[in-house]
């Protein structure tokens, strides 16, 4: 709880120092503008949170995301009545299987995730400039969309944004299998000693097939919610979003070399890199920063993990 602890008290000295020079920064529609933009990297930290607890590591999860955002404006060109529930589920469906091609590479092939993902990264984004190319459509606009769809990324439930509700369904849904299930308890053992979990018994090439399709199906969601929240798709959507995915999962205090880590610290760090993202116009830090501030925050999460179980290690010595 200490990981997640220093990850919220980070993110309540970003909200108060920018509120100090702004108070309109935490007004209503500031808050819900910051929900809002959390929610879709909030979903995509915690399908790599399972990942990462696991020692592995999901590198396409942008262009994941950037195909089935694209491949939900290619459903209502086809079709603009098409159901909702309907692109919802095809865009999980399509996150599952690019997940489930990772899997296999990783947890049959034994490839290294980085290297697979690395390579997947590319190929998914290909196959969505593709599709782009050959269909002659390479923007999709809010005009041809279904009005439904666009209600469910920009409406709200008793004020709250309906993108933070889904969010949240998930974190806790996760956060339960991973802390009172035991296939999620495996996932810690796993990425604590994976040969030792395989000589207890734990199916550690199933389980880690599963973590990758879970991932790509969050990301399969987190890319029809962003097509609904913004109303215009096209096949660029979701570039580069892997790094501040992977620094959001560090950042809130899930260890990079598995076994340890909750999806509750991956959300706050979600939360985290997406304040400090609004906050840097507000301070009149330019923009091109957030890169910047990303990758600084993953090598700092990363050397203070290592110092602490340095210590840790030191101590049991």
């Amino acid at each position: 709880m200490r990981r997640e602890a220093g990850a919220a008290a980070a993110l309540v000295l970003v909200v108060v120092a920018t509120a100090l020079v702004n108070p309109g920064f935490v007004g209503p529609q500031g808050l819900r503008d910051l929900f809002l933009n959390a929610s879709v990297t909030a979903l995509l930290a915690v399908g790599q949170a399972v990942l990462v607890i696991t020692r592995n590591v999901d590198l396409s999860v942008g262009s994941v995301m950037g195909l089935t955002a694209f491949g939900s404006g290619q459903l209502f060109l086809a079709d603009r009545g098409t159901p909702v529930v309907v692109v919802v589920l095809a865009g999980v469906a399509l996150g599952v299987a690019c997940g489930a091609v990772n899997g296999a590479l990783v947890a049959a092939a034994g490839v290294p995730a980085l290297v697979v993902t690395l390579g997947t990264l590319y190929v998914f984004r290909g196959v969505d400039h593709g599709w782009a190319s050959a269909t002659g459509v390479h923007q999709v606009n809010a005009d041809r969309m279904a009005p439904g769809f666009l209600e469910l990324g920009s409406g709200s439930v008793l004020g709250v944004p309906n993108l933070a509700l889904i969010a949240l369904v998930v974190l806790v849904v996760v956060g339960f299998v991973l802390r009172d299930l035991r296939s999620g308890r495996e996932l810690y053992a796993i990425g604590s000693d994976p040969e030792a979990a395989r000589l207890v018994g734990i199916p550690v090439g199933r389980r880690v097939f599963a973590a990758f399709a879970v991932s790509g199906g969050l990301a399969g969601l987190a890319g029809v919610l962003h097509a609904s929240y913004f109303g215009t798709v096209n096949a660029s959507v979701g570039t580069g979003r892997e790094l501040a995915v992977v620094a959001a999962v560090v950042v809130g205090g899930v260890a990079i070399f598995g076994g340890s880590g909750t999806v509750l610290g991956a959300a706050l760090g979600a939360l985290l890199l997406t304040t400090v993202t609004g906050a840097l116009p507000v301070l009149g830090v330019p923009a091109f920063w957030q890169r910047a501030v990303d990758g600084a925050a993953l090598l700092l999460a990363i050397s203070l993990d290592r110092a602490v179980r340095g210590r840790a290690r030191g101590a049991r010595a």
